[in-house]
Order: C-alpha cells, then structure tokens, then sequence
C-alpha cells in the first residue's frame, strides 16, 4: 500500500511537470508568434510610410514642374539661358548618382555591376538617349510660348501614347485592349481638355503647341524605350552606373548647346546671368523627379506613379488659378478627368 501511494505519488509529480513544460512551450510560442507579429506589423507600417512620403514627393515634384518653369519667366522671356540651366540639372542628376554609388561602395564594397569602369560597347550606346532628351527638355521650355501650366501637363500623358506604340514596335511587346482604349481615352481627355468655348479657336493651344507636343512625346517615348532596353540588356549591372554614364553623356552634349546656342551671351553676361531662386528651385525640382520615379519604382509600384501624375494634373491647374490666373473651365476637369480614368487603364493593362 505504502510502496502504491509512493507510486501515485511520483507519477502525479510526473503529470505535473509535463503539464509545467508543455504551459512554457505554449507561452513560449505565444511570445514568438507576437513578436513575428509585431515585426510584420512594423514592416507593414514602415512600408506604407515611405510609400507615402515617395507619392508626396513624386506628386509635388510633377505638379510643380511646369508651374516653375513658367514662374522662371520675366516679362514673358526667360532672362537666363536654358542651356545653362539643362546643363546644371544633368550636373546635378550625375552627382546624386555617383553619390548613391559612394554610399554602396562603402557598404557593399566595389563589385564588377557597380564599378564605373566600363568597356566602349557597353558605353557607346548611352549617346542616343542622351541626345533625345536634350532635344526634349529643351523644347520643354519653348512649348510655354503656347501652352499654359496645366495644359502642358495634359498634353505631356501624350508620351504614353508614343511609348506604347514603340514598345510595340522595338521591345516586340503586345499591348492589351484596355491598353489600346486608354490610348483613345487619352486622345480624346487631351482635346476635351483644350477645348475653348470663349474664343474663336476650338482649342486653347495652337497648332505650333500640338506639333511641339507630340515631338516631345516621341522623343520621351522613344528616349525612355531606348534607355530601358539598354538597362535589361544587362540588368545585373547597377542602375546608378548606368545613370551616370547617361548623365555624362547629357552634360557633353548639353556643354555643346552652350556653345552653340548661347556662347555669346554666357560669355559677355556670365553663366549664372538671369537667374533666380525660382530658377534654382526649378533646377532641382528637375533633377529630383527622375530620382522620385526611380524611388517609386523601387519602394512603391507603377499605380503609385499613375496617381501621382493624376493628381498633379488637377494640383497644377488649382496652383495656377492662383499664380497665373488659370482660368477652371468644365471641359479642363472633364478632360483630365478623362485622361486620369485613361492613364489608369493603360497601367492597369500593363499589369495585367
């Protein structure tokens, strides 16, 4: 009887520290999985704060862009050369990137895809972008002699246009039919957006703004198609060095443009002649958009970028009710309307 109770007695202490053990495991793996949790939780937070500040950042910088280039103007001429001013945001572009390339060495050490050090078939191609968007940016500036702030943010979508068709065209890429029914969205919110009901003229902005327009859609178009089939000809390499190559080539050619549009004038009044803190403002506002879009492009996606441009659409003509005395009509909000509904089918189709 004694050596029974004895017994029971043991195999109660027994059931007991079981029941101990398992209790720990359980609130062990409780702990666990609250704090995965809260990692998660955290991450999650994290990821949709710097999706934010990237989608403010984009969406000021769009919206701002034309606003301080018209803003630049005195007495309807820009007193400062263009030239100089292309020249110094290429400048500026070309050293964010190399010191965003200083930041990985020092991390990451020096490795074959991110070394500057390049060979002349992976170099002699960069010219061609790097002369397209010359050409683009500097009618940038002259398309404002016939277009208005927000209107130049209508028209500019039209390089959606330009860049679908030559993707088809160059990359061999098929468009989708929502792609293709946002090109006629887009068609059609452009011109519905122009269209005048207090003039003569059908449309706000003449046939010398249309014809600027569509160039500077193609050579956009055309530059960034370019530029990205270069990219994923070789998509080990960094995007920093090949950016910098790119920039490199935009301050050689911009230099030429110096000389041979402005020599005289940077010569006898200076480099920095006519300029402004409205002209230093729009420099940098040029030189961060194309960092914001790659930022988007890597902490966010591609729907982010659309709302953006959608928003700065309606940001731009608001700001210039106030600044340039924009006047809101009906069919500018119908037709951004149209062109923002158009913009996110042909991102929606791409997806797809």
């Amino acid at each position: 009887m004694e050596y029974r109770k004895i017994k029971d007695d043991d195999d109660e202490d027994d059931h007991d520290v079981a029941s101990d053990l398992e209790s720990l495991k359980g609130k062990s793996h409780t702990v666990a999985s609250s704090n995965i949790a809260l990692a998660t939780l955290g991450g999650e937070r994290t990821n949709w704060k710097r999706k934010g500040v990237v989608t403010c950042a984009l969406t000021i910088l769009t919206s701002s862009q034309a606003i301080l280039i018209v803003w630049s103007k005195r007495a309807g001429k820009y007193e400062y050369s263009v030239t100089t001013a292309n020249f110094l945001v290429e400048t500026l572009k070309c050293a964010l990137s190399l010191l965003a390339l200083t930041r990985i060495w020092k991390n990451d050490g020096v490795t074959d895809d991110n070394r500057l050090s390049t060979t002349y078939d992976e170099v002699k191609v960069f010219p061609i972008p790097a002369a397209l968007y010359l050409f683009k940016n500097l009618l940038q500036y002259y398309i404002f002699a016939y277009v208005d702030a927000p209107g130049y943010q209508i028209l500019k979508n039209l390089n959606i246009i330009s860049t679908g068709v030559l993707y088809r065209i160059i990359l061999k890429k098929k468009l989708s039919e929502i792609q293709w029914a946002g090109f006629i969205l887009l068609c059609c919110g452009c011109t519905t957006a122009q269209l005048n009901s207090n003039s003569d003229r059908v449309l706000q902005t003449s046939l010398p703004g249309w014809i600027m327009a569509i160039i500077m859609a193609l050579l956009s178009g055309f530059a960034g198609v370019y530029t990205e089939a270069i990219i994923k000809k070789r998509p080990s390499r960094n995007i920093n060095v090949q950016n910098f190559w790119l920039y490199v080539f935009g301050m050689a050619f911009n230099a030429v443009a110096i000389v041979i549009q402005d020599f005289d004038a940077v010569t006898n009044k200076g480099f920095f002649h006519g300029y402004s803190f409205i002209t230093v403002l729009m420099i940098l506002n040029h030189a961060l958009s194309g960092i914001a879009v790659s930022m988007v492009m890597k902490y966010a996606d591609n729907i982010v970028k659309v709302y953006s441009t959608s928003v700065a659409m309606l940001l731009t003509a608001v700001v210039s009710v106030f600044l340039f005395n924009f006047h809101l009509s009906l069919a500018f909000f119908l037709g951004s309307t149209v062109v923002s509904v158009s913009v996110y089918l042909h991102s929606a189709g791409k997806l797809r």
